[in-house]
């Protein structure tokens, strides 16, 4: 495992299409904003075991772009996806 520190809005490039931007640091709490493919599941590792039981209902929802404004999303910065609370994912 690679690990590495990073400031606020500082990235992470992996490859050619995967973008990892560290958004706020506050706490104990580290919101990123993952700017990757349409076609790229982007899960939290908590909700992968239901990922399966849901099938379809767990998309790619965190990937670029993804259900985002110009301005962003609950004033966070441009691009970025707050997760929905976890039985939203769900249903």
């Amino acid at each position: 495992m690679l690990v590495l520190s990073r400031k606020e809005t500082q990235r992470i490039r992996l490859g050619d299409d995967i973008v990892i931007t560290v958004v706020r640091i506050g706490g104990d709490k580290v919101r990123l904003g993952i700017d990757a493919p349409r076609d790229m599941l982007v899960l939290r590792d908590e909700l992968e075991p239901l990922a399966g039981a849901a099938g379809a209902g767990v998309s790619g929802a965190g990937a670029s772009g993804a259900g985002v404004s110009g301005d962003g999303v609950s004033g966070g910065a441009p691009g970025v996806v707050e997760a929905p609370a976890v039985a939203a994912q769900v249903a």
